[in-house]
Order: C-alpha cells, then structure tokens, then sequence
C-alpha cells in the first residue's frame, strides 16, 4: 500500500470517526490486530529497548542531561511551525527562543540556559494541532515499534515529517539554512529520543505492567489521557508519562 492510498484511508477514518457521534477515541479500529502488534512491541521493549534504557541509566547524570536536552531541542524544532499552525504566539516564541539560545550558548542543545531565562516551549505536533481545531481522535489502534496512536495522530505522524525542519534536513534531503544531514542523523536522534523517554520511565513501566489486569488496555488509556493533556497544553503533565500515577 503506497503512501497515497494510506493518506486515504486515514482521512476516511478520520472523517467517519469525526462525522458518527457513536464513534469515540477509545473504539478501536482493529483491535485484534492491535493487541497482536502491542505484544510484538512488547517483545522489543523486554529484549532491546529496556535493556539499553537500563544500561543508559548508569550513565553519569551530565551526560544523560546533556543527551537529554540536545535530543530536546531538536523536537522543540516541530513545536515550532505547530505552534503556529495553532495561532499560539506565547509557546511560538517560547519554542523558537528555546532552540535559538539553546543551540548557541547552549553549545548546539547541550545545555539549557533558555530554561534558566523562563522560557518553557510544551512538545507540539500536527496530531495536536488538529485536535486544536476540534477534529476529534478517531479511532484507536497500534503500530509495530511505534506504538500507540489514533487515526488522527497517525495523519499527524506522517505530516510531521513534512512540516519538522529536523526532518526536512535530514529524511526528505533538503538544505535550510545551509545545514544538511541524512537518514542516519533522523533515525539516530529518534532513537536516542526513545531510549532517553524509556529510561525516564522504567520504574512507571514496570508498576504498569505489575498492577495492569490488561496491559494493553492500560497502555491504551494512558496514551488517550497524554494525548488529551498535550492538546490542552495542560503544563503539569508535558513531562509525557513520567508523572502517571499508577
């Protein structure tokens, strides 16, 4: 199935989820299929992803801040143009602030000097910037090492790597500003980015997957409440998963 026919099929689904008041973002669109994917993600996370997590973890605690602000600012780049897109001006200024003095006197993201100054850019996406404009999530499902999602934020997904200027330099190999990169640089940051959220939340992981009667149905829940606070740019909870109380 080419991208054509994805993009289709998604804003299908988006449109039917948006258009029947008896669709809700916590029906699933296949959920056998999504619950079959959820437990090959979980195979991944047990044997690659959390045993790197926990060797990041021994890491000394300057580096894994430093790996933490710099993968950081390079997603504070797609708050950016989504903040924007959302007519939010104060986290525009916040967003384009932060990666400026950050990626200078910040020593290309290393430090975060824009934190000490009160800037505080929230992680903004197309997803979001939908759901801004009041489209609904649609239904919800799970995608092989991604993970979680819904047919809005899938569509989000794919626009988002048109729309970050991260990406833009890197997997689409365009220049901006007379800086390129490639493939490697874009998977690698992502990546980092993945191994930095995991180990972040090791300990909420764990309790989740102790206490959850339904794993699966937890994770599902978790995900919708995150994506609903990011939506309202509720500050409190943009620290992702790592403040869930289970």
């Amino acid at each position: 199935m080419n991208l054509k026919k994805i993009l289709r099929l998604l804003c299908f689904l988006l449109i039917t989820s948006t258009v029947t008041p008896k669709v809700f973002a916590t029906e699933e669109c296949f959920e056998s299929f999504s619950r079959s994917i959820f437990k090959f993600n979980m195979v991944v996370d047990d044997t690659i992803i959390e045993p790197i997590a926990k060797g990041y973890n021994k890491l000394p605690d300057a580096l894994k801040a430093g790996t933490s602000n710099f993968t950081g600012n390079i997603s504070t780049l797609l708050s950016i143009p989504a903040s924007l897109l959302q007519g939010n001006f104060t986290q525009f200024a916040h967003s384009s602030g932060s990666v400026l003095i950050n990626s200078t006197v910040g020593i290309f993201g290393f430090l975060n000097p824009a934190e000490k100054i009160g800037l505080k850019p929230t992680k903004e996406d197309f997803g979001q910037t939908l759901g801004s404009y009041g489209i609904g999530s649609g239904c919800y499902f799970v995608l092989p090492i991604l993970g979680p999602t819904t047919v809005r934020d899938s569509l989000g997904l794919i626009v988002d790597s048109y729309l970050d200027p991260f990406a833009h330099i890197t997997i689409r190999e365009k220049e901006l500003l007379s800086i390129s990169g490639n493939d490697l640089d874009y998977y690698s940051v992502k990546s980092m980015t993945a191994v930095d959220f995991r180990s972040d939340n090791l300990i909420n992981f764990n309790s989740l997957e102790k206490n959850s009667l339904d794993l699966y149905s937890s994770f599902k829940s978790v995900y919708l409440q995150n994506r609903s606070n990011q939506i309202q740019n509720s500050l409190k909870d943009q620290d992702d998963w790592n403040t869930l109380e289970n």
